[in-house]
């Protein structure tokens, strides 16, 4: 086991030197993944879904109303889509409550379900960055100040609702500091289906609608975990919550089987060199993966290089003006990231510093009626105390994937195919380890008539998909294969071959 923390912490060095904010995001994967030991090496209890509190249930009345967004400075003028936003209280007695931000559909909202997207980290914003930066309606541009509309936003085929969790994050918060050094998958949970009953009594009109849940990265461990909360919890006697199913997308299954297929990922890719792989390589052991008890050598940082671990061949963002956002890959040089340089359907690298500076303006959280920050640059993407302070206790998800099949749960797990931290090889260890039958072999699936997305499996209960060119942000990356895929499984349709 020393040899997987080994490497781990190798992972968070190499982010960390030089590039710190390259981004928040993943450095706070990489800080929680390097912080695994703990969990691996001590007693871990099987997760037990969390009951529902009735006493958290509060009257939701006007809210809905006072929550709508008038508009969002810099917005384009032709929006024509209901935008919401605000805060859900999930505990009275402790002060806390969840920001919420709501895009309805942009045609025909009541035909549509209902998606919620989940943020990773853990501790970081559902909101800042993953509706600002990868499948939400807006992006905000290199002015820090116009918004333009996301061409591949999911709320052409979605209801999409983003949540920050849990407090701490983003504009969520508590008025009980120990609640933020009490964050667990457990309190995450309880918080996030407290949540969801609280605004579905807020938004009525979508309480029987056809609901799904959505994530990526440690998001693997927050959708499953809220999915089984969900479907203990329906009975007679609570709230009945119409889950229909779950996307999962680059995110964590099992501890194990994500390391063991991030070394063979590193090492096929040629970003591991031979002699560190046969310290580090993993062998299987009946239906599991296990690490060769070796003792890895010391690799340096030069092994890895300047990229970015979470798309192996996307550009970095170059030093930005901005004195939070500070990038010394390229030394003291300037120059403007246009698309034609990176040939991912116009990604941006700097896109990231471009949301901080937009929601650290008080225009802007007054418009989304959130708590105003102290400014300079108080808000930020990712929360690394909570990261820090975040209690793991599960190391596998595969036994709530068990359940969620024995409930007819739709599950799709997605990967794109150039995230070197949670990678295709470890997800296909862990469906594997799942022995289900396959109902369709491997295929290319289409986006458009002549662009191959990726490969997708259909086994029993679970479908399985790669996205071409996609890194650990899939929607970032591929937008316009990530909506194809999207639009897909809501329909409850196999990818187009």
């Amino acid at each position: 086991m020393k040899n997987l923390i080994a490497l781990l912490l190798i992972l968070l060095f190499a982010l960390l030197v030089d590039h710190s904010h390259q981004f928040s995001r993943h450095r706070a994967l990489s800080q929680f993944l390097a912080r695994r030991r703990s969990a691996v090496e001590s007693p871990t209890h099987e997760w037990i879904a969390p009951s529902v509190n009735f006493d958290h249930i509060y009257p939701q009345d006007g809210l809905q109303e006072n929550d709508k967004i008038t508009s969002l400075p810099g917005q384009p003028s032709n929006v024509t889509f209901a935008q919401y936003s605000g805060y859900v209280t999930v505990d009275s007695k402790a002060g806390r409550a969840l920001f919420y931000y709501f895009a309805e559909a942009t045609q025909d909202p009541s035909s549509k379900p209902l998606l919620l997207w989940l943020n990773g980290g853990p501790g970081c914003s559902s909101f800042g960055f993953w509706a600002m930066t990868e499948l939400g309606p807006f992006r905000v541009q290199r002015d820090n100040t116009t918004l333009t509309s996301n061409p591949y936003a999911w709320n052409q085929v979605a209801n999409t609702l983003f949540l920050d969790s849990p407090a701490g994050v983003g504009f969520s918060y508590s008025n009980t500091t120990s609640d933020y050094d009490n964050a667990n998958d457990l309190n995450t949970a309880r918080d996030a289906y407290t949540f969801l009953l609280n605004w579905f009594e807020r938004f009525p009109q979508y309480k029987n609608r056809e609901f799904y849940i959505a994530g990526e990265s440690y998001a693997g461990f927050y959708v499953p975990e809220l999915a089984d909360t969900i479907l203990k919890n329906n009975n007679s006697q609570t709230p009945f919550v119409n889950l229909k199913g779950v996307m999962i997308g680059n995110g964590l299954m099992n501890f194990e089987m994500d390391h063991c297929g991030m070394v063979d990922y590193l090492w096929s890719h040629a970003l591991m060199s031979d002699e560190d792989y046969a310290n580090e390589r993993c062998i299987a052991s009946n239906s599991s993966y296990q690490t060769q008890s070796r003792t890895i050598q010391s690799q340096p940082k030069s092994d890895w290089g300047e990229i970015n671990i979470y798309n192996i061949y996307a550009p970095l963002c170059p030093s930005h003006p901005n004195p939070i956002w500070k990038y010394s890959t390229l030394g003291s040089s300037t120059f403007t990231i246009d698309a034609s340089m990176d040939g991912l359907d116009g990604f941006d690298p700097c896109t990231p510093a471009y949301v901080q500076t937009y929601l650290n303006t008080h225009v802007v959280q007054n418009a989304l009626h959130a708590n105003v920050t102290s400014l300079p640059y108080a808000w930020d993407e990712c929360n690394f105390e909570i990261n820090k302070n975040y209690n793991i206790s599960v190391i596998t998800m595969l036994p709530i994937y068990q359940r969620m099949m024995t409930s007819r749960l739709r599950i799709l797990v997605y990967s794109g195919d150039v995230d070197a931290s949670v990678p295709v090889t470890g997800t296909r260890y862990s469906i594997n380890a799942l022995k289900l039958p396959i109902e369709k072999e491997w295929y290319p699936w289409m986006n458009g008539d002549i662009e191959v997305g990726g490969y997708s499996v259909i086994y029993k209960g679970l479908i399985f998909a790669t996205v071409r060119g996609a890194g650990h942000e899939v929607p970032s990356y591929q937008p316009s294969r990530a909506l194809t895929m999207t639009k897909y499984f809501l329909a409850n349709k196999p990818l187009p071959s």
